[in-house]
């Protein structure tokens, strides 16, 4: 706990000195992220598949090829999003100055996932430095290889005075968040973002929480072979293809209409023996632990029956055949906990608009997607559902674009980050308000008479006009 306690007295020091907030050390920390990426390319590749199994295409798709080009978003942004911020200053107090000035926040702790190691680990942290920040990062140590190449690496590219990674298991977490911290994100389970947030309470600490939930997957009738190869080729890719769907934004269910289920089901046999033609086409299961909490889901009789495609795992291997189930029951756990897995359940609906009081019965998702050309169905997803985004027509790609904000609400978390998002995440937006001596009005000083509270009502309802009538002794 004491070596805890120094590497944050050392950060404050930092922060205190103004190092972080100047604007050439930020863009510098930046490039460093950048060199950093293009560097040690290769030992990426590495790491990520020791500790997942990825291939270099994915990893790239994934994590390094968004990286770069979120950290390269952000240099060009970044003078534009720091500059103060005109705001309007109302017209009885002129001549006056308004402005929101985006300022760091301090000292920041990072709890990064282990799905995707290296991009929830460096994404915010990228937000954080630009926004002028001294950071700490606790690594994952279910993904150990990604854990210790952030722990030997970010020193060398990065300033060691104000950027810290420390290794750990949950006790080390524990200890750091006994500790005073002025932001802390976490991206990870419910369980231990309810023990983050409970831990934070003791010095009101603000935190994001990234968490996970039940992504619903909306699929309509396509009457067009081209679009419904094409929808099905991002369901797939979005459940299977991204960390074998071990991941808070994948596809965990799909809706569809009873007639069209035989179809959907017929092209995603056929799509996903396509993308997984050889081992290395998909990740592997995280460890042994993760493998049995997802082969359990299977022991149910009549989820097992439920089974369309797929469902042979390999335990030597930590790997599950990617695997389609119609209409298990809704009670079982594989349709009340977060399947993060190769596992796919599709519940079959009388009518397509009977999937929005369906996903409504649920916790509020981190994403909803649909696969549609309703424009009505599109309208009513948006304003009969809550969700941390909606994506028509494609699955997982908003989380690329930085223009949007990431997260999610009610139990699928709380806060938002990516691009702007991320550095405003970790600014506070001080409010500066400038006048001058020229004006002075006295009727908002007491002792109060009826004339005063005209004056003041004519003030807060702008009639600026007969404010004015008042000052000059003329009455309406």
């Amino acid at each position: 706990m004491g070596r805890f306690h120094e590497s944050l007295g050392s950060l404050q020091e930092v922060r205190e000195s103004g190092r972080t907030k100047d604007l050439a050390w930020r863009r510098s920390q930046l490039r460093g992220l950048l060199r950093l990426l293009t560097e040690k390319e290769d030992d990426i590749f590495g790491v990520l598949h020791d500790d997942l199994g990825k291939h270099r295409a994915e990893s790239y798709r994934d994590e390094l090829g968004l990286l770069v080009k979120s950290v390269n978003h952000t240099l060009r942004n970044l003078e534009k999003w720091a500059a103060p911020e005109k705001a309007q200053a109302p017209l009885v107090s002129f001549p006056a100055t308004a402005l929101v000035v985006p300022e760091p926040l301090g000292v920041v702790l990072i709890f990064s996932c282990w799905n995707l190691p290296l991009g929830l680990a460096l994404e915010p942290l990228s937000g954080a430095l630009a926004a002028g920040n001294a950071v700490v990062v606790k690594p994952s140590e279910l993904a150990p290889y990604t854990a210790a190449f952030l722990a030997a690496n970010i020193p060398r590219y990065l300033d060691p005075r104000a950027v810290k990674v420390v290794l750990g298991g949950p006790e080390v977490g524990e200890q750091l968040m006994e500790l005073r911290w002025d932001k802390v994100l976490f991206t990870g389970s419910a369980r231990v973002g309810r023990t983050i947030l409970t831990k934070a309470a003791k010095h009101l600490t603000p935190v994001v929480l990234e968490l996970g939930s039940k992504c619903p997957c909306i699929v309509d009738q396509l009457y067009s072979k081209r679009d419904r190869q094409i929808a099905v080729n991002r369901m797939a890719g979005a459940k299977w293809s991204v960390c074998a769907g071990q991941a808070c934004a994948a596809i965990d269910y799909i809706l569809v209409e009873e007639k069209f289920a035989p179809i959907l089901i017929g092209l995603l046999k056929s799509t996903v023996k396509r993308f997984t033609t050889t081992p290395e086409c998909m990740a592997r299961i995280l460890n042994a632990k993760h493998f049995q909490r997802l082969s359990n889901f299977l022991v149910d009789d009549k989820v097992a029956a439920s089974v369309v495609h797929g469902g042979s795992v390999n335990p030597k291997t930590l790997t599950i055949e990617p695997t389609i189930l119609l209409n298990p029951p809704l009670h079982s756990d594989i349709m009340t906990e977060e399947i993060f897995g190769p596992l796919l359940p599709i519940i079959t609906v009388k009518k397509i608009e009977d999937s929005i009081k369906f996903v409504n019965s649920m916790p509020k998702p981190l994403a909803i997607y649909a696969f549609t050309k309703n424009e009505k169905l599109k309208h009513r997803i948006i304003d009969e559902t809550s969700s941390g985004s909606v994506t028509f027509n494609d699955a997982i790609v908003q989380y690329a674009v930085e223009g949007l904000p990431f997260g999610g609400v009610g139990e699928s978390g709380f806060g938002q980050y990516h691009g702007k998002y991320t550095f405003e995440l970790f600014s506070h937006k001080k409010a500066v308000f400038k006048r001058s001596f020229l004006i002075e009005f006295m009727f908002r000083y007491p002792p109060w008479d009826d004339t005063k509270t005209e004056m003041l009502r004519r003030v807060y309802n702008t009639n600026y006009i007969l404010l004015l009538l008042g000052l000059l002794g003329l009455r309406r």
